[in-house]
C-alpha cells in the first residue's frame, strides 16, 4: 500500500463559462477504518482561489499552513491577493523544494483569475503541474472519479 492511500481521498475540479466547482469526500480514515466523517480537504484561500490536498492528513495540514503563511506575506508585500495562476506556482515552488522529503500530497488549485476565466490544475507530490481546461481529479479514488 502506498502512503497516500493510507488516509484515502477524492477530490475533483470543474470549469464553466466564467465559474469554477471544487468537491472532495470528508471522510478520514486509517485504511479500512473511519476516524471521522467531517474532515475537511479543501481550503479558501481568498475569495477567488481554493485548494483542496489530498493524500497523507498531516501532510496536508502542515501544507496548507505553509502556503497560507506564504501568501499572507504576498499579501503584505504586495497589497493585493495572489491570482490562481501564482498560487499554483507558489503550491509547485514549495512541492519541488521539498521534493526529496516530499509532502504526500496530491493538491488541485481552482480559482478565478483576470475577467473571472476560471483556472483549475492539480500537481503531483514534487509540484509537477497538470493543467486542464474541463476538470481535474487526484486521491485514491481517481479511477472512479475518471469513470473508469
Amino acid at each position: 500500500m502506498s502512503i497516500f492511500e493510507y488516509n484515502g481521498s477524492a477530490l475533483v475540479a470543474m470549469v464553466g463559462k466564467n465559474c469554477f466547482a471544487i468537491a472532495s469526500d470528508r471522510r478520514l480514515g486509517v485504511q479500512l477504518q473511519t476516524i471521522a466523517t467531517d474532515f475537511q480537504r479543501i481550503s479558501k484561500i481568498h475569495d477567488r482561489v481554493f485548494l483542496g490536498l489530498s493524500g497523507l492528513a498531516t501532510d496536508a495540514q502542515t501544507l496548507y499552513q505553509r502556503l497560507v503563511f506564504r501568501h499572507k506575506l504576498y499579501q503584505l508585500r504586495e497589497e493585493r491577493d495572489m491570482k490562481p495562476e501564482t498560487f499554483a506556482n507558489l503550491v509547485s515552488a514549495l512541492l519541488y523544494e521539498k521534493r526529496f522529503g516530499p509532502y504526500f500530497c496530491q493538491p488541485v488549485i481552482a480559482g478565478l483569475g483576470d475577467e473571472d476565466k476560471p483556472f483549475i490544475c492539480t500537481m503531483d507530490s514534487i509540484g509537477a503541474k497538470e493543467l486542464a481546461k474541463d476538470f481535474v481529479v487526484a486521491g485514491t479514488a481517481s479511477e472512479f472519479l475518471y469513470g473508469a
